[in-house]
């Protein structure tokens, strides 16, 4: 069954259940082992595998018992750097070099005075 937005939680949930059901069994591990390796008990995998509510942190010690965790990064994406943000971030850039004689003369002139100053 592909997923969407459509689905009841509890369609989503039986759906991830089996899914992992059938990577486990594809694996050759047993709910015991299963359990035994991600270090959680083995009615919290066969919860998880009927499409039950489990905790975020047993999900992951599942994913990672079957060399899965990386595919989280699949549908949860990493901020990526916007355009905008990399512009703004960069600030103003040199366009010229000065001679440091010219920049030190220039200093050294009168400071710049209005008419009305005068």
């Amino acid at each position: 069954m592909k997923l969407h937005e459509h689905l009841s939680d509890e369609t989503v949930l039986k759906e991830l259940g089996s899914r992992l059901a059938r990577l486990r069994i594809d694996s050759e591990l047993t709910q015991e082992k299963m359990a035994e390796e991600s270090g959680v008990s083995k009615s919290t995998v066969a919860r998880l595998e009927s499409g039950m509510p489990v905790q975020t942190t047993t999900l992951i010690r599942v994913l990672r018992t079957l060399n899965l965790l990386s595919s989280l990064d699949g549908f949860i994406i990493a901020e990526s750097i916007r355009p905008m943000e990399t512009l703004l971030s960069q600030g103003k850039k040199r366009q010229r070099v000065r001679n440091p004689k010219e920049v030190a003369e220039t200093k050294a002139k009168k400071p710049f005075v209005w008419g009305d100053e005068r």
